[in-house]
């Protein structure tokens, strides 16, 4: 199986974990034992595949190439959320702690965009739930930030529903910083983060692909 390209494999890779890890981590031997008598092949062959790309990746990538790309690509909540907050403590820029906590959870969950999206309507009723629900962890968030929060409480619940959807006020720049900066000075701020972030990704995704091209898993190499 060949990819089209670095991102589809990282995505596809990084998905697998996740269904992986919603069978009780028994799927791919599961899968393996079912075919013991000829090839494996079709989507039980492209699990595989991607599985072992994961485990590839994985155990190739710096750790900060790693923890970008589950950032970003990661359906894994564990996981995803154990990278957002490393990359809260990674990330330097002279806006406040709580802008720059908010700045890096709407870049690694961004807004559902266009109404007309397939998944528009579904998102616009769980954020309305998500809104209703974790009112107090809003305003929790609000008062001390994601690192002030309880560990034990707000701050993992926050990160869950994170992991759904955010309510919109969420992504709305002004609600990140109670100083009254100018709105110039919020948005270079906030403009800055994301560079550093996609760098980040885009650097992460090199070496991915050169380390894929190596085995001649991307498309445009396979020949």
């Amino acid at each position: 199986m060949n990819y089209q390209n670095v991102v589809s494999a990282v995505v596809r890779a990084l998905a697998a974990e996740t269904i992986n890890s919603a069978g009780g981590c028994e799927f791919e031997p599961k899968v393996q034992a079912a075919k013991q008598k000829g090839e494996i092949v079709g989507k039980e062959a492209a699990f595989l595949v991607d599985c072992w790309v994961f485990g590839r990746l994985h155990k190739s990538l710096s750790a900060e190439h790693w923890r970008a790309l589950v950032a970003k690509y990661s359906t894994h909540e564990d996981r995803k959320h154990n990278a957002i907050l490393e990359l809260m403590k990674t990330i330097k820029s002279p806006a406040p702690q709580r802008f720059r906590e908010c700045a890096i959870l709407t870049w690694a969950i961004p807004q559902v965009g266009g109404k007309h999206e397939p998944a528009a309507i579904e998102m616009v009723s769980r954020e309305a739930e998500a809104i209703a629900k974790n009112k107090a962890l809003v305003d929790s968030f609000n008062e001390k930030g994601l690192s002030g929060m309880s560990d034990a409480v707000d701050r993992k619940q926050t990160l869950k529903r994170s992991a759904a959807v955010l309510p919109a006020a969420w992504y709305n720049i002004d609600n990140w910083d109670n100083d009254g900066k100018p709105e110039s000075t919020r948005y270079r701020w906030r403009s800055s983060i994301r560079k550093t972030l996609d760098n980040q990704v885009n650097e992460a995704l090199t070496a991915a692909q050169e380390l894929l091209d190596a085995e001649g898993l991307i498309e445009s190499c396979a020949a």
